[in-house]
């Protein structure tokens, strides 16, 4: 009898990483841990959480080769590179070797399965050099289940080691934390992701366009089983076609094509309704979904935003996106761009909650177009204040005003006047109390500044000045001068003088003068026990008992 095909086996665990170099992204976690195995400093249980497909349970077998792994010569120790090839390796690669236990918390949330733990940590490894527990989704165990682990957790023998994997790291006890070394693993970042799928379809032999392995990267979010996911669909996707486009890619998950998004982006900055709208039909007739055009659109305004600041290249962008978005970048503004970003964010809210998604889009994005053909506010301000518009005054109906008779401009005097940056402490401490931050305003008379040069206030660290206190300041001042980049920071130093400090020392150069007159003197020589209890500094009066 001829022997059975072998059974295919889907990319994200054909590709599952069997190195520690082979983890994408995670470099800091391998160098702690090769460095730990190095210097014999091994914890007793580990966490790793992170999100979704980004190497965590792969991790824990890792760690567990990394423990047992005794070499090709069967006598080595453990080692940051385990072989791969030795009886332990490859018995935990394969998932069945008797002293590395993989637990689910997803089905064995309760006591009795901790308690099957419990009773097994106390015999020693049958084969290996180590007893490692992996217990996954590990946040699903019940209170009384983390409760029954505590004490084992916290003083377990020598030759066991427990690895705990989680996506909710919050829903872990803190007992149980305080208990562990942590590892957070982070989001893959999308051209290491498009970077490690090329590498997948080059031994696959499959062709795949570069532009939809970025496509597929950026559908990951940070997710190297969910890329690897797409990227296998969409291989059996384009299989017919002998490759995959990133044409193909768009379909496949509903992506609206990117050029068609620039496309209806610069007809909402034109105002061309019709246009508009038949754009909207056509990507509806492509089977885009509505939301889909809409955070296309919101990735084009965050994009052309990003290329206005300076920001870095997104490596996902094509040569032409990334003209585009510098030419927009250089013809529009920051407040036409923040406008646009929260018209397009209101407008996916509720595109997303409506019951006609088509008709909302259109409605969104008609409302845009409306928005954009308004004059700037700023504008307009700075026109009105200039006299170069007018507004015409209300009467009744029956007797409008003459045509040819011109309309009087605006006066500005009612407009209350900006107030002006703060020159020293005492400008400031009036601020804050025409602000009505009275407390704050109580607190500057006691702060002794380094340096004031409004917006940049520095203050010397003391009794109620703080970064809390700074920062309380600032966002006072952030409201009260919105027009201004505010920094309130305090150091350690001296300072210049308080405003308290001023009015004492001002209270007792008056008092040292009052004493100092000659009247006073001879009051005070010829009554010795006199005391000064008032005076009027005015008129230097005083008032002697």
């Amino acid at each position: 009898m001829s022997e059975s095909a072998p059974v295919y086996r889907v990319l994200a665990r054909k590709y599952r990483p069997q190195r520690f170099t082979e983890l994408i992204g995670q470099d800091a976690m391998v160098q702690t841990l090769g460095n730990a195995i190095a210097r014999d400093r091994l914890a007793h249980a580990f966490l790793l959480t992170g999100v979704r497909g980004v190497g965590k349970t792969s991790t824990a077998r890792l760690i567990a080769k990394a423990l047992n792994c005794i070499g090709p010569d069967g006598h080595g120790g453990p080692t940051i590179d385990p072989c791969g090839v030795c009886e332990p390796c490859v018995a935990i690669a394969e998932g069945r070797h008797i002293d590395v236990v993989e637990m689910d918390a997803a089905s064995h949330t309760g006591v009795d399965d901790v308690r099957e733990i419990i009773e097994a940590v106390r015999y020693a490894a049958v084969s290996a050099r180590y007893k490692v527990y992996i217990v996954d989704e590990v946040h699903m165990l019940t209170k009384n289940a983390f409760n029954a682990l505590l004490k084992t957790l916290e003083e377990p023998p020598a030759h066991v080691k427990f690895l705990f994997a989680t996506t909710e790291v919050n829903k872990v006890p803190v007992t149980v934390l305080s208990r562990c070394q942590r590892f957070d693993l982070r989001r893959i970042p999308a051209d290491s992701l498009a970077a490690h799928f090329a590498h997948v379809v080059e031994e696959e032999g499959v062709e795949v366009e570069a532009e939809a392995l970025a496509l597929i990267a950026r559908a990951a979010e940070g997710s190297a089983r969910d890329g690897l996911s797409i990227l296998d669909q969409a291989i059996a996707h384009g299989a017919a076609e002998g490759g995959v486009t990133a044409a193909q890619v768009r379909d496949m998950l509903g992506l609206s094509d990117r050029g068609a998004i620039r496309r209806l982006f610069g007809q909402l900055l034109v105002g061309d309704v019709p246009a508009v709208l038949a754009s909207v039909a056509q990507q509806h007739a492509l089977g885009v979904e509505p939301v889909a055009m809409l955070k296309g659109l919101l990735e084009t305004v965050h994009g052309v935003t990003r290329a206005k600041v300076g920001g870095a290249d997104d490596p996902a962008l094509s040569a032409e996106e990334r003209e585009a978005f510098s030419d927009w970048a250089s013809r529009m503004g920051f407040a036409t761009l923040h406008r646009l970003w929260q018209l397009l964010l209101k407008g996916h809210g509720e595109v997303q909650t409506a019951v006609l998604p088509r008709e909302a889009a259109e409605m969104a994005l008609l409302r845009v177009v409306h928005a954009s053909q308004l004059p700037d506010p700023q504008d307009l301000a700075r026109r009105l204040r200039s006299g170069e518009l007018s507004v015409p005054s209300t009467g009744p109906a029956a007797a409008p005003p003459p045509v040819a008779a011109p309309l009087p401009p605006v006066s500005v005097a009612s407009e209350p006047p900006m107030p002006a940056l703060p020159q020293d402490p005492q400008a400031l401490h009036d601020l804050l109390e025409s602000s009505k931050a009275h407390r704050l305003a109580v607190q500057v008379r006691a702060a002794r500044f380094i340096r004031f040069e409004a917006p940049t206030l520095l203050m010397a660290t003391g009794p109620g000045v703080n970064a809390g206190f700074a920062r309380e300041v600032q966002d006072c001042l952030r409201k009260a001068l919105p027009g201004h980049v505010w920094r309130v920071e305090v150091a350690d130093g001296i300072g210049r003088p308080s405003l308290d400090d001023e009015e004492k020392a001002q209270e007792t150069a008056a008092r040292d003068a009052i004493l100092a007159a000659p009247v006073v003197a001879a009051a005070f020589a010829a009554f010795p026990d006199a005391e000064l209890i008032g005076y009027a500094p005015e008129d230097s009066r005083s008032i002697a008992r």
